[in-house]
């Protein structure tokens, strides 16, 4: 995957405390950024999976009474692991 170059103005603690981080962890500003931003797009991703879960747990039964206890394949107990 190639590469795109990101000009990002923050304040001098923060870019500093970045710089050391960066420098602790043995890697570049650019590769902190990066885990960073890959971090954050995980965390959002678990959030929505979650919440998808729990919007599951409180419907559970109008999703069983509108389509059974079976559909497609997978039964809602599936669905929830």
């Amino acid at each position: 995957m190639g590469k795109k170059q990101l000009n990002v103005r923050v304040d001098a603690t923060t870019a500093e405390m970045a710089r050391e981080r960066a420098e602790q962890q043995g890697i570049s500003m650019n590769q902190y950024i990066e885990r960073l931003v890959q971090q954050d797009m995980g965390e959002a991703g678990r959030v929505f999976v979650d919440a998808a879960a729990q919007f599951m747990k409180e419907y559970e039964t109008a999703f069983l009474a509108e389509f059974g206890e079976q559909r497609g394949g997978a039964d809602l107990q599936d669905v929830r692991r």
